[in-house]
């Protein structure tokens, strides 16, 4: 996952997550350029996970 293909779906890929983690918000989701992995931090955190395993549940959505 790099941030040109995360950037190019990451509307699609953000409803996905939401249905994915009902506690997930749209301020959690939040991606802007430059700010991937402060967005993966607060996806760790939320949600218990390392940023390699938030990585793949990314990717295989």
């Amino acid at each position: 996952m790099n941030t040109t293909e995360l950037k190019g779906t990451w509307e699609e890929t953000k409803g996905k997550l939401i249905q994915k983690f009902a506690n997930l918000t749209d301020n959690d989701l939040m991606f802007a350029e430059g700010k991937k992995e402060e967005m993966l931090g607060r996806l760790q955190k939320k949600l218990g996970k390392t940023k390699e395993e938030l990585r793949k549940i990314i990717s295989g959505l």
